[in-house]
């Protein structure tokens, strides 16, 4: 492991996941770029990849809130001066939680203050807590300091909680715990160009394998691509009319005219549409995607800066 470079100041660290880079996440992002600041020293992230359960308990692993390349995106409003991403593997899982403060956040992140989640813990067997950090903190010569519980209604923000309602189709909540709307990211690819034959042509992407994406259905989105963000309409899941099985996120712009091909984009679920069902033929189809049309511009319309978003279609 080789030391950052921060100088003899040292690092303001914080460790962990930080899958979703969701309210609270963030208010500890803030607290330790605030101490940062106010010390002259550097503000340090070490987060883990792949998610630690991937390794130690892989049947029990989440579907992530966001990708590694979606976390650095989401991390990159934060204003940390350093993000040490950190292979998490066999020999990480096997560290002692002293050793991990030892030989990861002393010797490789320089720390001098380290900034914690209220429930945050570390080390083989999850036994690194609180605790032991302030009796290794009073040896090392580091401080602890613990940011609180954020709430969101009357439920702590979690990633946990999080994929609970993305999952149950509350992007509602999702969004107000996350601070902004779920989504995806990825790369355009070419399919077999249905939908220009109807009027109705679509940017094809692939389903990360490990991306936790609301239930299936059509939806209006907000998609971000290299030109601007555009509005849009998105079927995701199967294709019963064309008896295509596969799972896959097809999105119609509005009012765009480009090729995106090969180009990445992100995906933001603003509303529900309706349930996916298989059409009597191209004709019935056409007109219900001109129906769904009109129903996904309304929404986009009427989509508030306060991120509310319905629950997912029936």
């Amino acid at each position: 492991m080789t030391p950052l470079a921060l100088g003899p100041s040292g690092g303001v660290v914080t460790v962990g996941t930080f899958d979703g880079v969701h309210l609270g996440h963030r208010a500890v992002l803030a607290s330790i770029t605030e101490r940062a600041r106010a010390d002259g020293r550097q503000s340090v992230l070490v987060c883990f990849e792949p998610h630690p359960l991937a390794v130690v308990n892989p049947a029990a692993a989440p579907a992530r809130l966001t990708t590694a390349s979606e976390r650095l995106e989401a991390l990159a409003c934060c204003e940390l001066d350093r993000v040490l991403v950190l292979k998490f593997d066999a020999s990480t899982a096997a560290l002692e939680p002293e050793e991990f403060v030892e030989r990861v956040l002393l010797e490789m992140a320089g720390m001098r203050h380290l900034v914690i989640g209220h429930d945050h813990r570390f080390g083989r067997g999850r036994r690194g807590n609180v605790a032991l950090l302030r009796e290794m903190g009073a040896t090392h010569g580091f401080d602890v300091e613990v940011v609180p519980a954020v709430s969101s209604g009357d439920e702590m923000v979690s990633s946990t909680a999080i994929r609970r309602a993305v999952a149950g189709g509350d992007l509602a909540t999702a969004a107000r715990m996350l601070g902004r709307r779920h989504s995806v990211s990825g790369e355009v690819s070419r399919g077999e160009q249905r939908g220009r034959t109807i009027g109705f042509p679509t940017l094809n992407l692939g389903i990360p394998t490990d991306k936790l994406l609301p239930p299936d259905g059509v939806w209006a989105v907000q998609v971000e691509t290299p030109v601007g963000r555009v509005g849009g309409m998105m079927n995701q899941g199967h294709r019963p009319t064309f008896e295509d099985g596969r799972r896959l996120l097809e999105v119609h712009l509005f009012d765009f005219a480009g090729d995106l091909y090969g180009k990445q984009v992100r995906i933001e679920w603003v509303a529900p549409l309706r349930a996916i069902r298989r059409f009597d033929g191209v004709a019935a189809l056409r007109q219900q995607l001109e129906e769904d049309e009109v129903r996904a511009r309304a929404a986009l319309a009427a989509a508030t800066t306060d991120l509310d978003a319905p629950s997912a279609p029936e």
